[in-house]
């Protein structure tokens, strides 16, 4: 393998920058051969030296300038010139042409063949520029594409000697694992790893007519993944591929087929669902990412303020009752409940699950999952649940009147139920049970709440600044809603940057509406009351609606207005005074 620096000079440096001592200089050198690495790679990889370290002794020593290459543009003209090839396998970054000169943003100096190949191959002239080997390999994925190097190589090779993937092993894999040959496996495992490190929660692989599209959906939202043009020539096998990952049938292409694996990582392990479906152009497949550590579990770290927490804690400590999480499919709703098991599971608390698909596994909780194929329903898991003697019973869904009924009468004989319904806020919940068939003394005798949520997206830190454009009568609603001075009320958005991919947005909080049924609410039940009629006493019980606890995020600084009109439908505050809309509001958001 070529190494972009000789040991001695980079070892040279870092002695008379007094980073390393020279007595344990030759034994980083010795161990770096015997892991076949460049010292450079050696260093930062053991976290005995950071990349930023190294490059800033090397400007010292070396006189060169450092380039910060998240906010450099380079010109698709120089991409052209200089093959990906050429580029990734002497890792650097071409940045500028100007005549016969180009500029290169390397990690280490430039060794005379290295300089050699430059003349002959591209008859360019090269000029170095230093930057941190982090950023020049994430320009590589940015501009040639995500690997656009192993595609190049698998083009190249013969076809004759290329393996099948029919045969690959069924144990759990680490994407992170370098190789050398290229091969649709290496493929496969650099897009998982690129969504994963994006922090992405989808992997969509579309076919279309001539080309296939990949898109990430991050902090909610889809965007494309910068894939070579050439990738289109391999979709059958990478779907065929995963499939075999996920013991799917590489056969069938006319129906929807579901499956799961689990890949690995240096940090965790990855759950993956995946998911098939017969396109217009070919098969259409998605892969959920479920990271296995990163699944919140204290109340407060869900975005529940103050006021919520308490309130929330104070209804999953009842003793019998249901409560019903409502929100659009990918609202968060199914953390919600976790985090909510997590709580309550104790040495003498037997909880059961019973979902679609089982998510995350958890220690200590005994988790069912649904086989629609064996006619496994959740009115059938339920039914048999109820024979091991639970405490707390979490029901994934309820879709239908059967596991209504029994999932209510469940709760009506001592037990604690948690369950999702897919409902706009709170208020509907009442009237989609009702709707199913369930009886309203049944609703008004079990249900202790119902609690919708959605997820908004929070504004980088790295590129935050003030919102000055906020509408008058943006300002006065978030006024009169919060119960604040309009001239007090200042607003945060992102601009922008490299670390959001230019969106202005790193990560999602939850925003909740919990509506307590109380005796004021069962009273109205009987006469089958409309969502508005109960969404309005509840206001005026002190109900903080999603809109509301949307603009407390605002006014904290956590999310934007944009984002706040996005997610939330407008309340009706006209009709209510005013003191019975400022709900106590927590200090923390």
């Amino acid at each position: 393998m070529y190494k972009p620096v000789s040991n001695k000079i980079l070892l040279d440096v870092l002695i008379k920058s007094g980073l390393l001592d020279s007595m344990d200089a030759e034994g980083y050198v010795q161990a770096a051969r015997e892991e076949h690495k460049n010292l450079n790679s050696y260093l930062i990889r053991h976290g005995i030296l950071t990349d930023r370290e190294i490059i800033d002794a090397l400007a010292r020593e070396l006189n060169l300038p450092v380039l910060d290459l998240k906010e450099k543009d380079i010109p698709q003209s120089v991409i052209d010139r200089v093959p990906v090839k050429f580029a990734s396998f002497y890792k650097f970054m071409p940045i500028g042409i100007e005549g016969n000169l180009l500029t290169l943003a390397i990690s280490s100096p430039l060794d005379v063949r290295m300089e050699d190949d430059i003349r002959v191959h591209l008859g360019l002239e090269p000029r170095e520029v230093l930057a941190l080997r982090s950023d020049i390999n994430e320009a590589l994925r940015k501009y040639y594409g995500l690997a656009s190097d192993t595609i190049d190589r698998i083009l190249t090779k013969d076809p004759h000697k290329r393996k099948s993937d029919a045969n690959q092993e069924t144990w759990v894999e680490d994407i992170e694992k370098k190789s050398e040959d290229p091969s649709v496996a290496k493929l496969v495992n650099q897009i998982i790893l690129e969504a994963y490190q994006k922090r992405a929660t989808d992997i969509h692989i579309e076919p279309y007519r001539d080309k296939m599209r990949l898109r990430y959906r991050i902090d909610g939202n889809l965007m494309d993944a910068n894939l070579p043009q050439e990738a289109k020539h391999f979709l059958l096998p990478m779907l065929s591929r995963i499939k075999i990952m996920s013991n799917l049938s590489i056969t069938e292409k006319r129906l929807p087929q579901d499956g799961s694996t689990v890949v690995r990582t240096k940090e965790q392990d990855l759950d993956l669902r995946i998911s098939t479906m017969p396109a217009l152009r070919g098969e259409s497949m998605v892969i959920r990412i479920l990271p296995t550590k990163s699944m919140r579990t204290r109340l407060e770290d869900l975005g529940l303020n103050e006021h919520n927490a308490y309130k929330f804690r104070e209804l999953i400590q009842r003793s019998h009752g249901i409560i019903f999480v409502t929100g659009p499919t990918g609202s968060g709703k199914t953390t919600t409940l976790y985090a909510c098991l997590h709580e309550l599971n104790h040495a003498d608390q037997k909880i059961i699950t019973i979902e679609d698909p089982i998510e995350y596994e958890m220690e200590g909780i005994t988790q069912i999952a649904i086989n629609p194929k064996l006619n496994f329903s959740f009115a059938e898991g339920l039914r048999s649940i109820l024979r091991h003697d639970p405490d707390i019973i979490m029901v994934g869904e309820v879709r239908d009147l059967d596991t209504a009924e029994i999932a209510i009468r469940t709760a009506l004989t001592g037990h604690l139920v948690f369950s999702t319904l897919h409902t706009n806020d709170a208020a509907s919940g009442i009237t989609r049970l009702i709707d199913m068939g369930v009886e309203p003394y049944l609703v008004a005798s079990s249900v202790e709440a119902f609690v919708a949520q959605r997820l908004v997206r929070l504004i980088c830190p790295h590129c935050k600044e003030e919102d000055l454009s906020i509408p008058d009568t943006v300002r006065q609603e978030m006024a009169y809603s919060l119960g604040v001075p309009s001239e007090q009320i200042k607003v945060y958005q992102g601009r922008g940057c490299e670390e959001c991919n230019k969106t202005g947005y790193y990560g999602r909080t939850a925003i909740y509406e919990i509506l307590e049924i109380n005796e004021s609410i069962r009273a109205m039940l009987t006469s089958k009351p409309s969502t508005e009629s109960v969404k309005r006493v509840a206001m005026k019980n002190g109900m903080v609606t999603l809109r509301q606890n949307a603009w407390q995020c605002v006014l904290a600084g956590v999310t934007t207005v944009s984002e706040t009109l996005y997610v939330t439908s407008k309340d009706d505050l006209s009709t209510l005074p005013f003191e019975m809309l400022t709900a106590p509001v927590g200090k923390s958001v």
